[in-house]
């Protein structure tokens, strides 16, 4: 790779940066998601979706005219061969509060699931409801989570075609049990991106 193209690679890759971090800023305010004094949990997957919404939470809270903390949590559900080790290392490369959460739900699911049945509804439950739970042990205000606008618009046709109802992930939903806020910065941001 020559200089030029390094240039332009790099020129490539802060244009993206300050696009996404611009669509995040504007749906934390459009939809008042981080607000002074609040504890976001920002739920680490270990996808890419979660990584750059890490990323650009930790940027935000340097520059935002709010002070307002970041805790990484991941939920380790147990499911073979994810590497365990990966998101301790990266979280403590970036010096930041984080806990990794132990709980085998993928046990649970394969049990309760017949062999060939989608297992994301069962699995998804007894995720939110861990992360609910986690989040008020630790005191977070808000539990953010790497859904983007492709997420959402998904989410939005498949209740159209198989629930027969006009309903998606909303960017900001306060939960059933009102005790905890789930946030969506990505909400503008497209899975492309």
């Amino acid at each position: 790779m020559t200089d030029a193209d390094n240039r332009k690679a790099n020129y490539e890759a802060n244009k993206l940066q300050k696009r996404l971090r611009s669509k995040v800023g504007k749906a934390i305010a459009d939809y008042h998601m981080i607000e002074d004094g609040d504890v976001v949990m920002a739920a680490i997957s270990g996808g890419k979706d979660s990584f750059a919404m890490l990323d650009i939470l930790l940027a935000l809270q340097k520059s935002a005219p709010i002070n307002f903390q970041v805790i990484a949590v991941n939920l380790d559900q147990k499911q073979p061969g994810f590497p365990a080790h990966v998101l301790p290392d990266y979280f403590e490369s970036l010096d930041i509060p984080y806990y990794i959460i132990d709980k085998d739900t993928y046990s649970v699911v394969k049990q309760k699931v017949p062999e060939g049945k989608t297992t994301c509804g069962l699995c998804s439950r007894l995720r939110r409801g861990t992360l609910y739970s986690f989040a008020e042990e630790i005191g977070a205000t808000k539990i953010a989570l790497g859904h983007h606008m492709d997420d959402i618009v998904e989410t939005l046709f498949l209740n159209m075609f198989f629930g027969a109802k006009l309903k998606a992930m909303p960017p900001k939903l306060r939960a059933d049990d009102n005790r905890n806020t789930v946030i969506r910065p990505l909400s503008y941001c497209r899975e492309k991106d």
